[in-house]
């Protein structure tokens, strides 16, 4: 395989022709052939190979070479090619969203300046667009892609089904659709790669974790469907556990309950945006109130082991882990916000009233001079537990959030795991450059995936 960063051009030629600078023909080892397949996504034609003198990487497409594979736009691009004399523009990457109907710049709803983002760092070195589960044409595989112009604003294309995809849909019940099922499935059978492929379910990646002995001890000890009799017996041996939904997001549903003896349970919650507290002279009592105001739908709750986390003034902190594969398809960390809970609040989360710290202020403040130490065991705990999820999930992961938090003993404990982390840690000002780096990391992956990365060994 030879890979070549060079100028796209268009001419108004009418016959199926390419024209090839001389240094091009050279790294893509054209010299002496006549003509060439161009490929674009999963569309190629042939043509005829003319040379041309003319200095650097260029190539000057005919109208009805570009027409026949639909290439978006002239400019700077990668060409590939291959030993079979075929040669790939791209890559062309997708990103898969979904949104509200309306303005056709808010498209995409609050993931709308996220995929901008992507859309303007990532057309610098591919074709890369946005599009939704209507935008596809099976009959036709072509898309009708949103691709970002100079000044910031969407244009439609059409192209043909893309080289990879990442898959940013936005909620747990459109992915469990049979139509978004159908539409992953076809990009699978067409060796499309497709990551992330869904929404992280909390109890299987528990069992998954808990059976795995490398890590099985960063994890909380973790009751699926928890009977009365055995959240009593979690309660008893721990003190304090988290009992939550298994589909939850945001911090939404979640009780702390605690057993102080010769004072009773306590339960924690958010309740109308604000922190509620109960307390309960009884176990009974505390189980008839929870079954009251969720009757069957506790039945996808889980009961989690508390862990005693490092304070600061009095209010627990854990950590937003925002891992990343890489170009070299490695697992890095990219990012870390080290959340601060709200006074009486059952979270960390920053719309419960959570604040954003660096971890090396939070840690700074827990632990003084061995902070960098816990940070780089922390670190390395997070990328065994992304290859572990990743070696026993069946489907492509190219990110991950850790909810991770550290206890007074320095242990490291694996909270949740997010196929599709929320950004708001890098809201902080400290964090914008790994914020812009994590969107590096997304698209070298891409580049990757769709072998437009010279891969190592």
């Amino acid at each position: 395989m030879s890979l070549t960063y060079c100028n796209v051009h268009f001419t108004q030629q009418p016959q199926r022709v390419v024209y090839v600078s001389g240094s091009l023909m050279k790294n893509l080892k054209l010299s002496g052939k006549k003509s060439v397949h161009l490929r674009l996504g999963q569309d190629r034609i042939p043509a005829t190979v003319k040379p041309i003198n003319k200095p650097g990487n260029h190539i000057y497409l005919a109208s009805s070479v570009r027409k026949g594979i639909k290439i978006p736009k002239s400019g700077a691009i990668y060409l590939r090619s291959n030993q079979d004399g075929e040669v790939h523009l791209g890559p062309l990457i997708g990103v898969l969203s979904d949104g509200p109907a309306g303005s056709a710049q808010n498209r995409f709803g609050s993931r709308t300046t996220f995929i901008k983002q992507l859309l303007k760092l990532g057309s610098k070195q591919s074709y890369i667009f946005a599009f939704t589960p209507r935008d596809i044409n099976w009959e036709q595989e072509t898309v009708n892609g949103y691709f970002l112009n100079e000044s910031g604003h969407f244009y439609r294309k059409t192209v043909p089904l893309p080289d990879v995809v990442y898959n940013r849909l936005p909620s747990r019940r459109a992915e469990t659709t049979s139509s978004i099922g159908m539409l992953r499935e076809r990009f699978i059978r067409k060796k499309i790669p497709f990551f992330n492929w869904s929404f992280f379910n909390k109890s299987d990646i528990y069992k998954l974790l808990e059976r795995d002995p490398m890590v099985n001890r960063y994890v909380p000890e973790s009751i699926m469907n928890p009977t009365p009799e055995q959240i009593k017996d979690l309660l008893d041996r721990h003190s304090l556990i988290y009992y939550k939904p298994n589909n939850g997001s945001l911090g939404n549903g979640i009780y702390r309950l605690s057993y102080i003896p010769k004072n009773g349970y306590y339960a924690r919650y958010r309740l109308r945006g604000k922190n509620a507290l109960l307390r309960f002279s009884s176990f009974g009592s505390l189980m008839r109130t929870l079954q009251a105001r969720h009757g069957r739908s506790l039945r996808s709750y889980v009961a989690q082991q508390g862990i005693r986390l490092i304070e600061i003034e009095g209010c627990p902190i854990d950590f937003r882990f925002h891992m990343h594969k890489n170009g070299r398809n490695n697992w890095v960390v990219v990012g870390i916000g080290a959340k601060k809970a709200g006074k009486g609040s059952v979270t960390t989360h920053l719309k419960n009233g959570g604040s954003l710290l660096t971890p090396e202020q939070a840690l700074g403040r827990a632990f003084g001079s061995r902070a960098d130490e816990v940070l780089r065991h922390a670190k390395n705990v997070a990328i065994t537990l992304a290859q572990a999820i990743e070696y026993h999930h069946q489907h492509l992961i190219g990110e991950i959030g850790f909810d991770i938090g550290i206890d007074k003993d320095e242990k490291i404990w694996m909270f949740e795991a997010n196929a599709k982390p929320g950004r708001s840690i890098f809201q902080h000002p400290s964090l914008r450059a790994e914020g812009k780096a994590s969107v590096e990391h997304i698209l070298e992956h891409c580049l990757y995936l769709s072998k437009f990365r010279r891969r190592e060994g």
